[in-house]
């Protein structure tokens, strides 16, 4: 089993990937997954000195700037509209002093609508029913060898659902919160249905966007994916995002394809 985290902090913005935060496409780049994590565990500690009470992150997007180089980062976080009800924060990740992701999240006040809520799907066969499956014969890179793949039923082109795990920390040394760990596995999405080779075609996703109608908790992100693929070069990743109770929230990325 592997051990060690996917980042090693270096001072309060900055970190440093380890060889398990390695990419699909570019062995030599970052994968974007945990990355997605640990600009959500910047917001974390942005908000780490507020009371348990306050706005939860809701939404959040992410827009993939450039090339994301295996070299440190610093992760900067700002209010941008303040609220006891509704608030915006953006965080800019950079490498190498550019920035390279930038990302808005939408804070929503929590309350109890326990007795209205409802219009989620059922909850998927647990992970532990399930046999792990082999990513890595598909994809390259530290980061998918250091994952725990379990999909529900064989992979399809286009259309898969599997629960993702991994033993690895976040950031050493720091304790990650739910939310942070949940989402530093969402970006997998994109290559557990491929439609086509990764050594034939690229179909990097350019950004994603997570809106989340509660909270994910435990240690397992399921991911009910349908990739669609447009006659002019763009695509769409499409995901029911679930956790052990059930859904709990969607996730969208934008795709340029392209033959290699």
């Amino acid at each position: 089993m592997n051990t060690g985290s996917y980042y090693e902090p270096i001072d309060e913005h900055r970190y440093k990937p380890t060889a398990h935060a390695g990419g699909a496409w570019d062995t030599d780049e970052l994968h974007f997954s945990p990355l997605g994590g640990l600009i959500v565990h910047a917001i974390d500690r942005h908000l780490a000195a507020r009371p348990d009470s306050g706005p939860v992150l809701s939404r959040i997007s992410f827009d993939i700037l450039g090339r994301l180089a295996l070299d440190e980062c610093e992760i900067r976080v700002e209010t941008l509209r303040p609220g006891r009800t509704i608030e915006l924060l953006e965080a800019v990740a950079l490498i190498a002093g550019r920035p390279v992701v930038r990302a808005r999240a939408w804070l929503l006040a929590p309350g109890d609508t326990t007795a209205v809520a409802g219009g989620a799907e059922g909850r998927l066969t647990p992970p532990q029913a399930l046999k792990s499956w082999p990513m890595s014969d598909v994809w390259p890179g530290g980061y998918i060898a250091s994952l725990d793949v379990r999909p529900l039923a064989e992979p399809q082109p286009g259309r898969t659902t599997a629960w993702i795990s991994t033993p690895l920390d976040l950031v050493a040394g720091q304790t990650a919160s739910p939310l942070a760990s949940y989402i530093a596995l969402v970006d997998t999405a994109n290559g557990i249905a491929v439609r086509e080779s990764p050594t034939a075609w690229m179909f990097p996703n350019v950004d994603l966007t997570i809106h989340l109608h509660r909270r994910p908790e435990g240690r397992w992100t399921g991911l009910d994916t349908t990739v669609t693929f447009g006659p002019t070069g763009q695509g769409i990743t499409s995901t029911v995002l679930h956790d052990a109770e059930g859904p709990v929230g969607h996730a969208q990325q934008i795709l340029t394809v392209r033959p290699l």
